[in-house]
């Protein structure tokens, strides 16, 4: 199944305290309920001014329904085609 990650441009995000966090996430949970087990949040990284979320859908489409339905700005999806870390400097190849 596919990845995505989401910028979200929210302004002031990184001044958003754990109650305001949590409410979004369980939207998010929510929004996610309803929709059904083909989209899965994740993770979520908090910037200053932005959140970037990561998804496993079938499409970009049910990316964008889910944003839709929560609210939430979805300024950009791009479609993951592989993750690195500091072991792919090791691995063979």
């Amino acid at each position: 199944m596919p990845k995505y990650v989401i910028e979200r441009e929210i302004p002031g995000a990184g001044k958003l305290n754990a109650e305001q966090l949590k409410t979004i996430a369980q939207t998010s949970c929510g929004v996610l309920g309803k929709m059904g087990p083909q989209i899965q949040w994740v993770n979520s990284q908090v910037t200053e001014d932005k959140i970037y979320c990561t998804y496993i859908a079938p499409n970009e489409q049910m990316v964008r329904e889910h944003a839709k339905l929560g609210g939430f700005p979805a300024n950009s999806v791009s479609q993951v085609f592989a993750t690195i870390d500091p072991t792919t400097a090791e691995e063979t190849i």
